[in-house]
């Protein structure tokens, strides 16, 4: 399972695979569609993240991924795409993309929402067994775990003590309502006041 990056933009190429080689996963970015499409003949890729800005919408690249892209699990499909729009342009390629049925990603792009997004097409080709999510969600009761019995006489706290997943925040961010609804509905008391 591999994914490949096509983005003539170096410093956007390399973030896109820095986030992706975070997960472990096989990246290679190509600086052009000519390499893209030489790439893919080696039938080694599962996941095209393609900008739109390198491909357009009616170049003979696009109109590959997005044939692959087409192809159903069950009929052979084995590659899926994931476009990445850049914010200034969205009006040019958002509406060609949506009829296409092709996903995207808007740049600047919310770093989980990319994640899952990339996750879920993985999953629909069969490349990983669970979406992001779920593995995320494991991840973090076993980090809980690993907090509890990691040794307290550290001098400082692993990287993992300060990260947290969506449902932890969530959990967090109730239980911070609750305490301030009730604070809020305490009786209050004038301290300088005898009778209180």
């Amino acid at each position: 399972m591999g994914i490949l990056v096509l983005d003539t933009d170096v410093q956007g190429a390399t973030a896109v695979k820095q986030v992706l080689d975070s997960e472990g996963w096989r990246v290679r970015v190509v600086p052009d569609a000519k390499m893209l499409l030489a790439e893919l003949r080696t039938a080694e890729w599962s996941l095209v993240v393609a900008n739109a800005a390198a491909t357009g919408v009616d170049s003979p690249a696009f109109n590959i991924l997005q044939e692959l892209a087409g192809v159903p699990c069950e009929e052979g499909g084995r590659i899926r795409a994931l476009f990445l729009v850049p914010e200034l342009a969205g009006g040019q390629f958002i509406g060609a993309l949506e009829r296409a049925r092709l996903p995207y990603v808007v740049r600047p792009y919310h770093l989980h929402d990319f994640l899952e997004k990339v996750s879920d097409l993985l999953v629909e080709v069969k490349a990983i067994d669970a979406p992001l999510r779920q593995v995320r969600r494991e991840f973090g009761a076993l980090r809980k775990k690993k907090k509890q019995l990691s040794n307290a006489n550290t001098m400082f706290a692993s990287r993992d003590t300060f990260s947290y997943t969506e449902e932890e925040i969530a959990e967090y961010e109730r239980q911070e309502a609750e305490a301030s609804k009730n604070k809020r509905n305490k009786p209050r008391f004038n301290l300088g006041d005898p009778q209180g």
